[in-house]
């Protein structure tokens, strides 16, 4: 039985073998707008995530301060491609580049180290949260790239009220719910007013100690 992996790159070995082989690494806006602007080039493309969807990262602080579900901001690769016939589409990780052999190597679910070559490689792999060499905060402040983190920070905040409503002591109420947002930029601002909305006109509500 083929893997499921095989299975994707034999559907992309299967366009005629004249047309280059591009890789694109990295399904979020960079990645995806590569393979849309070659739609109608005479090329075959695979694209590959470490995730099946597609992330629209600006909202994902209204995932945060429970305004939207996490589907609500998220959408399938294979279905945003699903009309470009020269696009294949593969969740896996790329752990590595060989540019001399031109070839990515990518992790899968059900294999390792598979290598995929290509005649031309884009890397969109995004960014990941900084902590200006100071990693040891990391345990202690979330960062927000991803859906996950989304998640993990709205459990955290809900958490909280709910430690809150158990304590008996008043004087630690303050404590407990004393959020702290650092960073002055889009994200940041604008998640000031859902996250009072969520702890001042909801949780307050409904959490008769908080």
């Amino acid at each position: 039985m083929r893997l499921k992996l095989d299975l994707a790159i034999a559907k992309s070995e299967n366009m005629p073998e004249s047309l280059p082989r591009v890789v694109i690494v990295g399904g979020g806006f960079g990645g995806l707008a590569a393979a849309k602007a070659l739609k109608n080039a005479p090329v075959r493309i695979i694209l590959i995530d470490r995730t099946n969807h597609h992330l629209f990262q600006p909202l994902l602080y209204q995932v945060a301060t429970s305004v939207l579900a996490p589907g609500q901001i998220s959408s399938p690769i294979r279905a945003i491609l699903r009309k470009q016939k020269n696009t294949t589409v593969i969740m896996g990780e790329v752990t590595g580049v060989d540019k001399n052999r031109q070839r990515v190597f990518v992790n899968s679910p059900d294999r390792k180290e598979v290598p995929v070559t290509y005649d031309y490689l884009i890397l969109a792999t995004g960014v990941r949260h900084s902590y200006f060499g100071h990693a040891e905060f990391e345990k202690f402040a979330l960062g927000l790239k991803g859906l996950a983190d989304a998640v993990e920070i709205r459990n955290k905040i809900l958490r909280a009220f709910e430690q809150a409503e158990a304590e008996e002591d008043v004087s630690r109420h303050r404590d407990l719910l004393t959020f702290v947002l650092v960073g002055g930029g889009p994200t940041g601002v604008r998640s000031i007013e859902p996250l009072v909305g969520l702890s001042v006109f909801q949780l307050v509500e409904t959490h008769c100690n908080s």
